[in-house]
């Protein structure tokens, strides 16, 4: 990862996310931007961080086990951190699983209310 700084701005577009998004994770401090004056510029640091945010919430983790990894990471290291990580998507493996076979029990429901629907109009 480049050592070029990235105004918010920036930040916002390299990552597609809202302003909003991007200055709540700051208020909730899973963000930490240098700034000068009013200005807010996202480093190495804070990019790679808004990586593991975005993979984490793309996978369906929430906030605060994504700052749980954060934290462990600065206090422990990675090895502390992977090992997190892999108990924590045991269990979202698990939570994904379900909801796979609700979504696929509902769709398969659809498909048949569907096909009786047009079996009664012809």
């Amino acid at each position: 990862m480049s050592d070029k700084r990235l105004s918010f701005k920036e930040m916002c577009a390299e990552f597609d996310v809202t302003p909003r998004t991007l200055r709540y994770y700051e208020y909730i401090e899973l963000l930490q931007p240098e700034r000068e004056g009013r200005s807010r510029y996202y480093g190495a640091r804070e990019r790679a961080r808004m990586k593991l945010i975005m993979r984490g919430r793309r996978w369906g983790f929430s906030l605060e086990d994504i700052r749980q990894w954060l934290l462990i990471y600065e206090k422990e290291g990675t090895r502390a951190q992977m090992e997190a990580f892999a108990r924590n998507a045991e269990n979202q493996l698990a939570d994904l699983a379900q909801q796979r076979q609700l979504l696929d029990d509902a769709i398969s429901e659809l498909e048949q209310m569907r096909e009786e629907t047009l079996k009664n109009l012809g």
